[in-house]
């Protein structure tokens, strides 16, 4: 799927604000800080990330998929999907 520069855009902000909670995350261990705290944290990039996925599948499944559909492709789109978010339910 082509994406267009808004799109790309909001997706690297995304990304860029999970890496500086990452590094937040990092350095809160190295610091020793309450587990607590960290999983906390841990579970508030965990939630960024799943919405990153979510956005990812929502745009594979609109334009990917849809695509290979139209050209009779659709089993085969379908089947890719299916091993790919068998990879996130494990």
């Amino acid at each position: 799927m082509k994406r267009t520069d808004k799109e790309k855009k909001e997706l690297v902000t995304r990304l860029s604000r999970i890496e500086g909670q990452v590094r937040g995350i990092q350095k809160m261990i190295e610091e020793d800080r309450y587990c607590i705290d960290v999983l906390t944290q841990l579970s508030a990039a965990k939630a960024a990330l799943d919405k990153i996925i979510l956005q990812v599948l929502k745009d594979h499944s609109r334009g990917c998929v849809v695509e290979a559909i139209k050209q009779e492709r659709g089993d085969e789109a379908i089947d890719e999907l299916i091993a790919v978010l068998d990879k996130f339910v494990r």
